[in-house]
């Protein structure tokens, strides 16, 4: 099986580009479902045609759904509730409604990595693509399993099993133990290198390629696989009005700072057509215009390029940099960035909050690897 979640700022196309990747995985013979997983569903629109909470035929061996967060909520949270009164008492319990957890940031979209979990269980689709929600909502889904794990060990910890077993509350640990199973299910799938992969969506523009790198970062920080960066509505070459002819350079210095930045992960462009990326048809120009004769499900890329280690003094960054000529390495911090410069390629990385403000103290290439130290507080 084969699951790819696309990610990336609003309104940059992650939904066009989920749909796309649809149907040419679907053409190609792979029996395939796409997966809206944002609160404020496009997929539909997308498509051009009516969805629901579960799945729809659209085209041959192609489904479609958009995730029903209180239809997923009765279903996942409704049997825990009944058991979890029993242990913490009804009053407490029932004062956690439906649509206050829906609220909690990364709990909608938790829902939808159920949904994933069981896809992955009953093994009814080959391809499963998640069009995401914005990218510090996904960040949250992507990160919120284990947290919640850590809360629900806690509450059992804190439990006396004696006691609650005397009262005939061992339905509410049971419960929470499975839930707690669910969640370790979800994170193995996740960072599953050979099934599981993250595809960053970016147009070429500064404010979106600074998102995407924070992104970029954040995910390899959190061992998930980006194999690929897909960037889109590119200005086409035909273009001749000043006013555009203006756009298209400034895209293409925007182009090769995407190159700089996610480089050695694979991209992949697609053109700013002439008219909506709306239906079947149109969708199906873009899946070509991307990946060409190419298996979209196929993995495009499997190294970790970030890797970030607390040591003795402070804090280690090692940046995978394959081919690289390691004469004359420069390196220099303007803002949260770290710039890269060897002889051949220039480099920059969104630093996280646990780098940011801390200096150099040495740096090294250890193989493909660039291992960047980082003074402690």
């Amino acid at each position: 099986m084969r699951i790819i979640l696309y990610v990336g700022k609003g309104g940059v196309g992650k939904t066009s580009i989920a749909a796309a990747t649809a149907i040419k995985s679907a053409e190609m013979g792979n029996k395939t479902i796409v997966v809206s997983a944002d609160a404020a569903h496009s997929l539909g629109d997308s498509l051009d045609m009516s969805l629901s909470s579960e799945p729809v035929s659209i085209i041959e061996n192609l489904w479609a759904q958009e995730i029903d967060a209180t239809y997923e909520l009765e279903r996942f949270w409704g049997k825990a509730q009944k058991h979890i009164i029993s242990l913490f008492g009804s009053k407490v319990v029932n004062e956690i409604t439906n649509s206050e957890l829906i609220a909690f940031r990364g709990f909608e979209e938790l829902l939808s990595l159920f949904r994933i979990l069981r896809f992955c269980l009953e093994g009814e689709y080959d391809v499963v693509i998640i069009d995401c929600a914005p990218t510090g909502e996904t960040l949250a889904m992507l990160s919120f399993p284990e947290l919640l794990r850590r809360w629900l060990v806690i509450i059992l910890k804190s439990l006396n099993p004696s006691a609650v077993r005397i009262v005939g509350k061992m339905n509410a640990i049971n419960e929470i133990e499975s839930i707690c199973r669910q969640f370790d299910k979800i994170q193995l799938i996740l960072s599953n290198r050979d099934m599981t992969s993250i595809r960053i969506v970016v147009n070429p523009e500064k404010m979106v390629i600074k998102e995407a790198q924070r992104s970029f970062t954040y995910l390899n920080m959190y061992d998930f696989n980006v194999d690929a960066v897909m960037v889109n509505k590119i200005m086409p070459d035909s273009v001749s009005d000043d006013y555009f002819v203006a756009w298209k350079e400034t895209q293409e210095k925007y182009v090769e700072m995407i190159s700089e930045s996610f480089r050695p992960v694979p991209l992949y462009y697609a053109p700013w057509f002439e008219k909506e990326t709306v239906g079947v048809d149109m969708l199906k120009r873009l899946a070509d215009a991307l990946f060409k004769g190419d298996d979209p499900a196929d993995i495009k890329y499997k190294n970790r390029t970030y890797e970030i280690t607390k040591t003795d003094s402070g804090y280690l960054l090692s940046v995978f940099l394959p081919f690289s000529d390691k004469s004359d390495l420069a390196l220099d911090i303007r803002g949260d960035e770290l710039i890269i410069r060897t002889a051949k390629i220039k480099r920059s990385v969104a630093l996280p909050g646990t780098l940011m403000g801390r200096e150099i103290s040495g740096a090294k290439f250890d193989g493909d690897r660039l291992k960047v130290s980082f003074a402690g507080s």
